[in-house]
């Protein structure tokens, strides 16, 4: 049966497995898939009794300053992991491994952790918990939508700090990704040591 997205991620999910005895659930989402530069990041996030998950969403559908709120306050009353996962890695063994690389990592720094629900259609294979996938994770589980929200502030972060190495490329404000400026600067100027060169567009 398919599932239908109601406006905003919730606990449905999670509360289902914890009736099945589970504890310590987190959500993991990524950001960066799609870049033509930089790391991809990957997030985990575990929400305790009485969180308020109010505003949590998908971080896409939400402005870069509600993001920024919404990261301060997971960060503080919510167990999280991050890893990044760079531009060399990726070129190496294609972005799905690198960024589950990421995502298993994410895993590793939350050892209480006893079952992950996953944005997307796989499953990484090194992950020794029970993992679900989630196709629309970010928009069902209000655990996956806060990983996206760390996810994407800290590479945003990380693009606006490389950025101030290689301005021409205006990080800034595409954050690496193939908008029409970005791909004309890497025409213009050629790739940097941040970009993926085995992505169209840029090798």
């Amino acid at each position: 049966m398919t599932r239908r997205f109601s406006d905003k991620p919730t606990y449905e999910l999670e509360l289902s497995l914890k009736n099945q005895g589970y504890k310590y659930i987190i959500g993991i989402d990524e950001a960066g898939r799609g870049a033509l530069a930089g790391s991809v990041c990957a997030a985990a996030v575990y929400i305790p009794d009485g969180f308020d998950t109010t505003g949590i969403n998908d971080s896409k559908k939400l402005s870069s300053k509600k993001r920024e709120l919404l990261y301060n306050r997971i960060i503080e009353e919510c167990a999280y992991s991050y890893t990044l996962v760079d531009n060399n890695i990726i070129d190496a063994i294609n972005i799905l491994e690198a960024t589950k690389i990421a995502m298993w990592q994410c895993v590793r720094k939350i050892p209480l952790a006893d079952f992950a629900l996953i944005d997307g259609n796989f499953i990484p294979k090194l992950i020794n918990i029970p993992v679900r996938p989630v196709i629309g994770g970010d928009r069902i589980s209000v655990s996956i939508a806060a990983a996206s929200i760390i996810a994407k502030v800290t590479r945003d972060r990380w693009m606006l700090d490389a950025h101030k190495k290689y301005p021409i490329y205006g990080w800034d404000r595409n954050k690496g990704y193939g908008t029409k400026e970005h791909k004309e600067m890497i025409k213009l100027y050629g790739p940097c040591e941040l970009h993926r060169k085995s992505f169209k567009g840029v090798g």
